[in-house]
């Protein structure tokens, strides 16, 4: 099913991914619906309905819900507080709920890619709340994805930030923990695909660009790229408490989120189970074609995967 004859809820519509992910659907002619909780501070141009949504008022997600035969959710608390936790899991057992009693068909999720038995308190609630809208008994895909290069997204205006202003870097531990990053307009590719014909009913997905490097691996990219000279020194310890400190100095807009970003990459976040790759016709680009649009220069091939 193609869900083209039903209404497609977008949440978390004035985040990120949820901004990129409007055009795109509705330059498919579908019938789109942005849920956000302020909807008189939202401007978007070419979304033509708008509706308040909040994760925490049950009432609000019951009436954002009705006539929607299939919703996004790209909502999380990760900057809102130390209850983000159990804000998350209220917020998706609400909409669950909601989603359940107005018969929505379908539930496209992004989640945290990550596995192990010691990961962090942000990777384990994203998964916690894959679970529960899992257990709605509505069909659910789940996209579990690291870092996603793209401006304006956190990790890569991290990265911008500290390259640009710090000449040399003392680099905790945490900067060569493995990940998978991912290409901005390959994840929006892997969403716009779950909801196609041939497209899997539910499923857990790990999704990650062509190659595996580590945020240190980013940023000597990008100062390449910048033709920045850059001296990274390595130091075998620096906690993730002072580590976010740090961050918070150089990148005081991302700081209510540093230390639980920090927390979260400690954890290698590899893709382990390739489901995606035959399940989607995505082929994802490298991270340095990734860094390199990000920027936005040229790149000979948009799925160069240049390792």
């Amino acid at each position: 099913m193609q869900y083209s004859d039903q209404r497609i809820l977008v949440t978390g519509a004035s985040g990120y991914v949820g901004g990129l992910l409007l055009p795109r659907l509705s330059a498919g002619r579908r019938r789109v619906r942005a849920m956000v909780r302020r909807p008189g501070e939202f401007r978007r141009p070419g979304v033509p309905e708008v509706v308040r949504g909040d994760v925490l008022d049950l009432d609000s997600l019951r009436a954002a819900l009705q006539g929607v035969g299939a919703a996004y959710y790209l909502v999380h608390s990760m900057g809102e507080g130390r209850r983000y936790v159990q804000n998350d899991r209220v917020g998706a057992a609400n909409f669950a709920r909601a989603a359940r009693e107005n018969r929505v068909k379908k539930i496209v999720y992004l989640g945290g890619l990550g596995s192990g038995g010691t990961l962090s308190a942000h990777l384990k609630s994203r998964q916690e709340v894959g679970r529960i809208l899992r257990e709605s008994g509505i069909d659910t895909v789940e996209f579990r994805a690291a870092v996603v290069i793209g401006r304006g997204s956190l990790s890569f205006d991290m990265i911008s930030a500290l390259v640009e202003r710090l000449p040399v870097m003392v680099t905790p531990r945490w900067v060569r923990t493995p990940t998978q990053p991912i290409a901005a307009e390959d994840l929006l590719d892997y969403l716009a695909a779950a909801l196609e014909e041939n497209s899997p009913r539910a499923g857990i997905f790990e999704i990650g660009g062509a190659d595996r490097t580590s945020y240190l691996g980013m940023m000597k990219e990008y100062a390449r790229l910048r033709g920045l000279k850059r001296v990274f020194i390595p130091v075998p310890v620096l906690s993730p408490g002072l580590s976010s400190l740090w961050l918070k100095l150089v990148t005081p807009l991302h700081a209510g989120v540093g230390r639980e970003l920090i927390e979260g990459v400690r954890n290698p976040t590899l893709v382990k189970d390739p489901a995606a790759f035959s399940a989607f016709a995505v082929r994802p680009m490298g991270h340095r074609a990734a860094l390199t649009r990000a920027l936005g220069m040229r790149t000979p091939s948009r799925r160069d995967s240049s390792a």
